[in-house]
């Protein structure tokens, strides 16, 4: 089976996500690649990199998802979209990896997590409204590698950054959107 010239296949599909094409990815799945599951407490890193951050407000909140498996098809820092919080999916940014920044002996373990960090939280969840609480990440678009960052300092500006270029992707998204849109229109 091929889906625009391309081979429908597992060993496809995890080729894509191994190397950062979630565009091929999606087409192959005829979706995006989602991860699923409980969003479990963590350190509240995010919290207390509001403190270094100023103007952030809550910092940079994430969900957490733990996987009982050492190795993810897909790894690092992506723009994504996070269903069952809200009424509409939530644009965001995530972290998919271990985490080499922080000690491997934190609450993690060192096994791979997904961090999620929406744009735009939903203000009736609250600071602790979305744990216990089932989501779906969709992983859109791969940003880069995960990094190692020397301090806190370093990743939270790291992470502002990631923010930015997720945020970027989403109005680039939304202007094609818009252009495809108005041009069916026509």
């Amino acid at each position: 089976y091929e889906v625009h010239g391309l081979r429908v296949s597992s060993s496809a599909v995890r080729e894509a996500l191994a190397q950062g094409r979630m565009g091929d990815a999606a087409a192959l799945l005829g979706r995006p690649y989602a991860i699923t599951g409980h969003v479990v407490h963590g350190r509240k890193l995010g919290r207390a990199l509001a403190e270094s951050a100023p103007g952030k407000g809550d910092g940079f909140r994430t969900l957490n998802l733990r996987f009982a498996h050492w190795k993810p098809a897909a790894s690092g820092i992506f723009a994504v979209l996070v269903h069952g919080l809200s009424e509409h999916p939530l644009p965001g940014v995530a972290n998919l990896g271990i985490r080499p920044s922080l000690d491997p002996n934190d609450v993690n373990g060192g096994r791979v997590l997904l961090e999620t960090h929406c744009l735009e939280w939903p203000a009736h969840l609250g600071a602790e409204g979305a744990y216990g609480k089932i989501i779906r990440v969709e992983l859109l678009h791969k940003l880069h590698d995960e990094l190692k960052y020397d301090g806190l300092d370093a990743l939270t500006q790291g992470i502002a950054k990631d923010v930015a270029d997720a945020r970027a992707f989403f109005e680039a998204m939304h202007g094609r959107t818009h252009r495809q849109t108005t041009r069916d229109r026509i």
